[in-house]
């Protein structure tokens, strides 16, 4: 066959790979499976074994090969130092935990069947890896990304990602194939030496100009050839040097990772990635023998279920060493129990070098595929069983944390509790200590609760708990502020905190306006949407730049929360108690206003301020010198400092805010 001949035939079964994985995904986009579960599918249907579109796997391979080599790619130039310095802890002590852990284990049990320790350990660097396309992808679908199991999944990802390469090195060693004669040694030495200095003098006084002279044209396309010329041409100088492809791309990305132009190149060459990974996914589920599988489907079943429980077993333990409620460790474990890409790299690598034979091959593949395939459903259940184990735990403070369990049950009355120590938390609790308001926090992440203890009120530990809430002191709470991103726990606080007190003031955030209702209707007073908060924000800079006045955008935002909100409690209205008619006014509200010195309200009575009549704002209390005055008379007088209690539909008492605040020096100027 020429080779025009054997191209026209390449690119002829690329189209119809394309073509056939658009149908299938669309199919697993209805099903809610992720894109990648489609692209296994197909590979499965266009291999040799079902449609037979693609009988010779090696010019598809040798494409795959390049998507994993741009995924490393990403992933080096992902890995930035100030990154990794975020992550340090759960990445090193995690991530290293989850995997020796794991290959200790399953090299143990494989000694134990008869097999070779060298296989054994093979098998278990098999087991350890997990898919991050996969799960950051379906993270990231559910928002959950920033949530402490999402955290802790990701940087035992970049562990997993960080080893590829040494497990890829220790191969030859295992398979014996290593010869450590001295002439060898010496030049995989001098290898690796030319590598390492080639890469850092490189990085040191060329990459900077290089990139430098790159933006000057301002042409996308010579920073796109820039890019995919650095990640190809350090991954072919490491082949030629007998290192890995996905090595030198790895390596590629790490230096480019230090370049102010980063997100640059990195934007550019994304699109690309996912159309090679696609191709790498197609091509792994190309390898699977279909009558291999359905002869040992059973087998192939039972070692997918004990797959799936002995890794989110062995990655338990990684969590919760690091001061992690239970319920955080069992979500982020089955999050990581699939099999991984790069195992497939390793995988084909051990095939090589006489790790692994056909059928032992052919059964790894069916139980990673398998496995990929029930991720996505694993993940969405990980928060329901994870709450159910929590709930008939007997200890509430699985993690074993010295700070929860030395923390005496709360004395505070009428106090405010925040849940979630994160930005706005940190926000709130400035304001509540300047406000005079009592307050206690709770967080989960060990090290923040390390970094604030001696500084704040502050307890680690998982506030969906019962008796966390109780030490907390729910009971006696005015307010509860759940401000994290974890919508499931969101969920289980607001369910177990009203249960407990049923008056206590509820306000929950949350990503997505659709989630409101679901959390009115678990018992949340108020529900911050950040997606409609933040739409809000946006419209009213714009309007500020044009002049408006601030009055009427403040107004014109009352209005747009009144209609939203409104809107959502009316779909959340089912029976008519006394919470339900009140919600049927979510325009009507109470706002304390303090009168400042230059307001023009000083020194006049309440009947002569007329702010019921011209601006309609009812006055139902004043406090003043520590004393609260309710349905204060019309001849009460207003002085300076007084704080003035005030009853109304949102949108006038957000009129009125600057009559108050000294903002207008007539009274005809609000309205008068």
């Amino acid at each position: 066959m020429s080779v025009q001949m054997h191209a026209t035939l390449l690119l002829d079964q690329i189209i119809i790979i394309f073509l056939l994985s658009i149908l299938v995904t669309i199919v697993c986009n209805k099903l809610k499976l992720p894109a990648t579960v489609g692209f296994l599918i197909t590979g499965v249907l266009c291999g040799p074994s079902m449609l037979g579109i693609v009988t010779d796997l090696n010019d598809i391979n040798h494409i795959a090969e390049i998507g994993v080599a741009m995924l490393l790619f990403t992933i080096g130039m992902e890995l930035s130092g100030e990154a990794l310095s975020r992550l340090k802890r759960p990445v090193f002590l995690g991530g290293s935990m989850q995997l020796v852990l794991t290959v200790l284990v399953v090299a143990v049990l494989a000694v134990m069947g008869g097999v070779p320790y060298q296989k054994g350990i093979f098998w278990g660097c098999l087991a350890a890896l997990s898919s991050s396309a996969i799960v950051l992808r379906i993270m990231q679908e559910k928002a959950v990304t920033h949530s402490p199991a999402g955290r802790l999944s990701l940087a035992i990802l970049v562990f997993q990602d960080i080893m590829v390469a040494p497990m890829l090195l220790c191969v030859p060693l295992l398979a014996g194939t290593l010869e450590l004669s001295l002439t060898n040694s010496l030049l995989g030495i001098g290898r690796l030496t030319l590598v390492t200095g080639g890469v850092l003098l490189f990085a040191r006084f060329g990459l900077d100009r290089l990139m430098e002279a790159v933006m000057r044209t301002r042409t996308r396309e010579i920073l796109l050839l820039t890019t995919l010329g650095l990640c190809m041409g350090m991954a072919m100088l490491s082949n030629i040097l007998g290192l890995s492809l996905s090595l030198g791309a790895f390596l590629a990305g790490l230096l480019l990772a230090r370049s102010q132009y980063s997100m640059s190149v990195i934007s550019g060459i994304l699109p690309y990635r996912d159309v090679f990974m696609s191709l790498f996914f197609i091509s792994v589920g190309m390898m699977l023998n279909v009558d291999f599988f359905l002869q040992h489907s059973f087998f192939i079943i039972f070692i997918t279920a004990l797959f799936i429980v002995l890794k989110t077993l062995l990655t338990l333990p990684s969590v919760l060493i690091q001061r992690y409620p239970l319920r955080t460790g069992i979500v982020a474990s089955l999050a990581l129990a699939q099999a991984g890409e790069f195992a497939f790299v390793l995988a084909a690598s051990g095939m090589k070098s006489g790790l692994l034979d056909m059928n032992s091959y052919q059964s790894f593949l069916g139980v990673s595929v398998l496995s990929m395939m029930l991720a996505p459903g694993m993940i969405a259940i990980a928060p329901k069983v994870a709450g159910f184990v929590a709930k008939h735990k007997g200890k509430p403070y699985e993690s074993g944390s010295e700070d929860t369990e030395e923390t005496p049950v709360c004395v505070l009355k009428d106090h405010l509790i925040i849940v979630g120590f994160g930005i706005s938390g940190k926000h709130l609790a400035h304001t509540a200590k300047e406000s005079g308001i009592p307050y206690t926090i709770l967080e989960m992440n060990p090290e923040t609760v390390a970094r604030y203890k001696n500084k704040e009120p502050i307890a680690h530990g998982d506030a969906s708990q019962h008796v966390v809430l109780e030490h907390l002191g729910v009971e006696k709470a005015r307010v509860l502020a759940i401000i994290i991103s974890d919508p499931a726990a969101v969920r289980a606080i607001t369910v177990e905190a009203r249960h407990m007190n049923p008056n206590v003031f509820i306000i929950a955030r949350t990503r997505f306006l659709t989630e409101v209702a679901p959390l009115q209707q678990l018992g949340a007073n108020e529900v911050i949407a950040e997606e409609f908060e933040t739409s809000i924000e946006v419209f009213s800079r714009v309007l500020a730049q044009y002049l408006v006045p601030i009055q009427e955008i403040d107004a014109f935002a009352a209005r747009i929360r009144q209609e939203n909100y409104r809107m959502l409690r009316r779909m959340n209205a089912t029976v008519d108690t006394l919470d339900a008619m009140a919600s049927r006014l979510p325009d009507m509200g109470v706002q304390a206003m303090r009168l400042a010195d230059t307001s023009p309200l000083c020194g006049l009575t309440l009947v002569k301020s007329a702010l019921r009549k011209k601006h309609g704002v009812t006055v139902v209390a004043i406090h003043r010198e520590g004393e609260i005055h309710a349905s204060p008379d019309p001849d009460t007088t207003f002085a300076p400092g007084d704080i003035i209690y005030l009853f109304g539909k949102t949108d006038k008492l957000f009129a009125v805010k600057p009559l108050f605040s000294g903002g207008a020096n007539k009274l005809s100027s609000s309205g008068r």
